[in-house]
């Protein structure tokens, strides 16, 4: 009986110590930087009235936890200081002990795939990393999280201080900010990279704010994504994994030794785009071919041809992986080895992915053959195909597609920016927008919406800098329509919003890669506009040329711009014909125009082709070339138009 006595009494002294316990958020750790200049907020939770003390750089605040165990201190504002600091989080039995804590700026950096993707492999990263080493520069990388409520806690990431090892895996847009902003102003500097690749704007932006969007009115009376669509989520996430854990790599479809029973597999001539076979479809589709090769063929080496893959492929010969390519209108190349190809039958297999619009193995069907010793043995025909992960094959519905992880409302705004809501920053960079680029129209209502509701979550209006979209995709001779340039205008607009600032990019983006490997350039171009949004350093340009007004002279129209100083070819040619300008008549039909500096601030367009020009656009197309138009700044001037006709995005 004693003995059972005395074990009663240690479990209860062990749980009413277990509950005593102070807990906090993970991003409160070692190696935090606490935002200079604002009241420094902790919070956590501990047992229902429990007293909690926090001590930092001589300030000493004690707070009681309410019924639910939650409390939260403020700490005065506080100077920036480089000096390590511990700050200790003392209950009724027991204190949290983070050490290395300096005193700096804080910037939240998120967005889509530009903004995750890491410094490591970047240009001349190599370089970089190796001479990264910073202890005033510190590192937080947030954990992916899909939630359909608001988060106490991240899912994952504690601070770390910049070293090769840790900068290599960081946001390289977000390490090379950090980098300028830190030589410049000299204080500590703190970079939150909250980011996920392939995501639309709604997905970052809170319920709240999203239910009172024409988009989603049919969610009004829903209380949260969960009552919303929580099957069609349950689904989409089921569908995720198995693009991730594809049913055809598990099974080998690309193995000679795996057959092709007919009842799976069908037929399609190719090359072409296989909405006109499965209709509306996106996903995973595997194909295979026999080609049948002498014996003089065997063992050669040989080179694979396909005319263009819609998005991204990966290739096999004779179960042998030969090439991966992500481009939807790249041809693709592949050479096979000595040994790969024999006698007889080989196998040739593509696994093709579609993230939107058309799919498949398209293009011309000249381009579509095999080459072996210079013989060339033509493959456009008949293949058999299987899907593998479509998201008809898991229940969702084509078009309009709201159950999305990355797309629908909130989803990843829970789960990775509500947690982190008043913990002090100094401002937000952002790098997204290609998701959205179909709708251009309706981004220009939800960037500002996103930011106003960020700001709003703080509680104050924190500066809010971000990446126009880099030039990309195929070069278009005559001017024309381009999803990509009103989404560019859609980001233009936001700056009528207070504290804001933009980083135009489109001279270094890349024809072919989504993801300009260039990300030093973008990281410099940012600080500039962070440098005099949020430092208020007037003798740092936020942008380039400005456009402001036009008017007509004869057979002219004449713009005027403002500039931090004397407009100027990017070139220097001061006399020269600027690029990227095209105008058009009543018709509507835009050419390509002549433009020269006329003084500091002016620009005259003319072409030959249209006697009465109405409208001028600069740099509207998905890849603008060569355009040219910056001042003292150095920076470029951004894309534009002087009409308001109707364009070709939701």
């Amino acid at each position: 009986m004693k003995s059972l006595v005395f074990t009663l009494l240690a479990f209860l002294v062990t749980w009413q110590t277990a509950q005593a316990e102070v807990s906090m958020p993970k991003f409160f750790s070692d190696n935090m930087v606490l935002q200079r200049e604002r009241p420094i907020r902790i919070w956590g939770r501990a047992v229902n009235g429990e007293s909690v003390t926090v001590r930092f750089a001589g300030s000493e605040v004690s707070v009681q936890a309410d019924r639910m165990g939650r409390w939260e201190a403020t700490l005065p504002a506080m100077a920036a200081d480089a000096t390590p600091r511990e700050m200790t989080v003392t209950g009724r039995a027991d204190t949290v002990r983070f050490t290395n804590v300096v005193v700096g700026d804080v910037w939240l950096c998120s967005g889509q795939s530009n903004m995750e993707w890491r410094l490591d492999p970047t240009t001349d990263c190599e370089a970089e990393i190796a001479a990264s080493a910073n202890p005033n520069i510190r590192l937080l990388s947030v954990g992916d999280k899909i939630a359909f409520e608001e988060q106490d806690d991240i899912d994952s990431g504690r601070w770390v201080e910049c070293t090769p090892e840790s900068s290599r895996v960081f946001s390289a847009v977000g390490y090379w900010f950090g980098k300028f902003i830190h030589t410049e102003t000299g204080v500590p500097v703190g970079l939150i990279d909250s980011s996920w690749g392939g995501t639309d704007i709604e997905t970052w932006t809170s319920w709240d704010a999203m239910r009172t969007t024409s988009d989603y009115a049919r969610y009004a009376g829903k209380g949260s994504p969960r009552e919303a669509i929580g099957k069609e989520l349950k689904n989409h996430l089921a569908y995720s994994a198995a693009l991730e854990n594809d049913p055809g790599d598990r099974g080998r479809w690309y193995d000679p030794a795996v057959a092709a029973p007919a009842k799976h597999w069908r037929t399609m001539t190719l090359p072409q785009v296989w909405e006109n076979v499965l209709g509306a479809a996106d996903g995973h589709v595997w194909f295979r071919k026999s080609v049948t090769l002498p014996a003089s063929a065997a063992g050669q080496k040989g080179v694979l041809y396909l005319p263009a893959v819609d998005d991204a492929d990966v290739t096999y010969v004779n179960g042998l992986r030969v090439g991966a390519t992500h481009g939807w209108d790249r041809p693709r190349r592949y050479e096979l080895p000595a040994g790969a190809l024999r006698e007889g039958e080989n196998l040739i297999v593509v696994r093709v992915e579609d993230t939107g619009g058309d799919g498949g193995i398209w293009g011309d069907a000249d381009g579509l053959y095999l080459e072996v010793g210079g013989t060339r043995y033509d493959l456009a025909g008949e293949w058999l195909y299987r899907p593998s992960a479509t998201p008809a094959m898991f229940g969702i519905a084509g078009g309009g597609n709201y159950a999305n992880p990355n797309s629908f409302a909130s989803l990843l705004y829970n789960g990775m920016i509500a947690p982190l809501v008043g913990y002090g920053i100094k401002g937000a960079v952002w790098y997204q927008g290609e998701n959205n680029a179909g709708r251009a129209q309706s981004y220009r209502r939800l960037f500002p919406l996103m930011i106003r509701d960020w700001r709003g979550r703080w509680g104050y209006e924190f500066p809010f800098c971000w990446v126009q979209l880099a030039n990309y995709m195929q070069i278009a001779e005559q001017p024309g329509q381009s999803e990509w340039a009103e989404l560019r205008e859609a980001q233009n607009l936001t700056l009528e919003l207070p504290a804001t600032g933009q980083a135009v990019i489109t001279d270094i983006g890349e024809a072919n890669d989504i993801h300009p490997r260039n990300k030093r350039d973008v990281g410099y171009r940012l600080s500039r506009a962070a440098l005099n949004v949020a430092y208020g350093r007037t003798d740092v340009a936020a942008g380039g040329p400005v456009y402001r007004s036009m008017e007509r002279d004869g057979n002219r129209i004449v713009l005027t711009f403002d500039a931090a100083d004397a407009l100027k070819p990017s070139d220097g040619n001061r006399y020269g014909y600027l690029h990227g300008f095209s105008v058009a008549g009543a018709d509507r039909r835009f050419v390509w125009a002549k433009a020269y500096i006329r003084d500091d601030k002016t620009v005259v367009i003319f072409s030959d082709e249209v006697a009465k020009p109405v409208a001028v656009r600069y740099g509207w197309a998905d890849n603008p070339q060569d355009d040219d138009l910056t001042d003292a700044s150095g920076l470029l001037a951004s894309p534009f138009r002087t009409d308001d006709w109707p364009g070709i995005t939701k």
